[in-house]
């Protein structure tokens, strides 16, 4: 059976086309992209944007180990509902996704459960405890596309060449959380006038610039393909462009909420505002807006972290770091990207699909005859307002309950299939 998307302002990165046209998809795949084109069922997209299928290359799902507060299953129709066709899971699992056994049972349960595609990121150590190197090579075979021991950055820099060296000769890119322990240690949002003001513990921006100034060495000495998640730094937003000028295969993603706010929007003590890297001063936010517009930052994605609230609603020292992304990305980006005239639509698609793609050396984020038939549907300007307790995820977290949007996803399909819609 035919599916025709009809009438949309068709925008791919990939080929540079931007222009009205139908995209006619069949057996999964993309048939035919013209004007004129008819098919047995129809989508009618007038008015509304017709991109790729949108990648988030950094998600939690939690499972296998704490399907409390989110699953494959949850998550996935989560990321759908946010435009996502395709997420990828961090390996902060119970146990830890650092051997094949662990990747292959999240790409099963995936293929049995997931609404999108789900492509898991490996450990960079065991057990994530920064000593011994993962089974890299085992991992990538059953299916992991990058590494990362994230949430628990590796500390020993002898450590993290040999993981660099390792992931080079798997062709796989290395991801870190830029974070010194020993500098953020017991500190409960970012390091400034607002800390003191609020009585909490401060986190230094610079504990996020030594790694990435450690990290971009270690880079250049070991020629990997070195990628630094949720920038949030003035400083190390600065070393990636001096990085990118000197030739470096070294890229970075920024998140929604990292554009969108900054320490002083926080409501006191409101623990849905607590993550790491924490919220930052107004500079740091220009600065990581000002990266995106000059290309220093590839890419966008959630950091899609949930906790339940027996978790996350303690006292703000004592709740766990992260909060909800995958239902609000597409319309905070517009908000603070598109709608002001910082970037254009062609650089708003590529930063969701064309980058996390070469990033991750994934065979998506393209509309071309013959790719898979993953499309994001999205409008510049349909009104919503964001309701936390009608979210797909399991959790409640997140800092932008009640927010009113301009703009945001109105259909997904994987495979030519809708799998949400508005």
């Amino acid at each position: 059976m035919t599916l025709v998307i009809k009438n949309g302002r068709v925008i791919d990165p990939a080929s540079g086309r931007d222009a009205v046209a139908d995209i006619s998809i069949e057996g999964g795949v993309i048939r035919a992209i013209d004007s004129g084109l008819s098919g047995a069922e129809m989508i009618d997209a007038t008015g509304l944007i017709v991109a790729p299928g949108f990648i988030d290359m950094h998600v939690h799902l939690r499972e296998p180990g704490f399907e409390h507060a989110e699953t494959i299953e949850s998550g996935s129709r989560a990321a759908a509902a946010g435009g996502f066709t395709s997420i990828c899971p961090m390996p902060n699992t119970s146990p830890v996704n650092d051997n094949a056994t662990v990747t292959s049972y999240i790409i099963e349960k995936a293929r049995r459960r997931a609404v999108v595609n789900v492509w898991p990121i490996g450990a960079i150590t065991k057990g994530s405890l920064g000593n011994e190197l993962a089974s890299i090579g085992s991992m990538k075979e059953a299916g992991a596309v990058a590494i990362s021991d994230d949430g628990r950055p590796v500390m020993n820099a002898r450590v993290m060449r040999r993981a660099m060296e390792c992931a080079r000769s798997f062709g796989l890119p290395v991801i870190d959380h830029c974070e010194d322990l020993h500098l953020s240690a017991a500190g409960d949002m970012h390091e400034g006038l607002e800390s003191v003001r609020l009585g909490l513990r401060g986190i230094p921006g610079c504990s996020e610039d030594v790694m990435v100034a450690r990290d971009i060495l270690l880079a250049e000495l070991t020629g990997a393909r070195y990628h630094i998640a949720h920038i949030s730094s003035r400083h190390s937003v600065e070393m990636v462009a001096f990085a990118k000028s000197r030739g470096l295969a070294v890229t970075a993603e920024a998140t929604p909420h990292h554009l969108a706010l900054a320490d002083a929007d926080m409501r006191p003590y409101d623990s849905n505002f607590k993550m790491k890297p924490p919220l930052r001063s107004r500079c740091d936010v220009g600065a990581v807006v000002s990266g995106i517009v000059s290309g220093a930052i590839d890419a966008i994605a959630t950091d899609h972290a949930p906790h339940p609230g027996s978790e996350k609603m303690q006292e703000f020292e004592k709740c766990p770091f992260g909060i909800l992304g995958l239902e609000t990305a597409i319309a905070i980006a517009l908000e603070q990207l598109v709608h002001p005239a910082r970037i254009g639509l062609m650089r708003f698609v590529e930063l969701f699909t064309t980058a996390p793609a070469r990033i991750l050396n994934l065979d998506r984020g393209r509309l071309a005859l013959g790719a898979p038939a993953d499309v994001t549907i999205f409008s510049l300007d349909r009104k919503w307002t964001y309701d936390v307790n009608q979210s797909f995820s399991k959790s409640r977290n997140s800092p932008f309950n009640g927010r009113q949007f301009s703009g945001g996803p109105v259909a997904t399909l994987v495979n030519g299939r809708v799998v949400w819609q508005a």
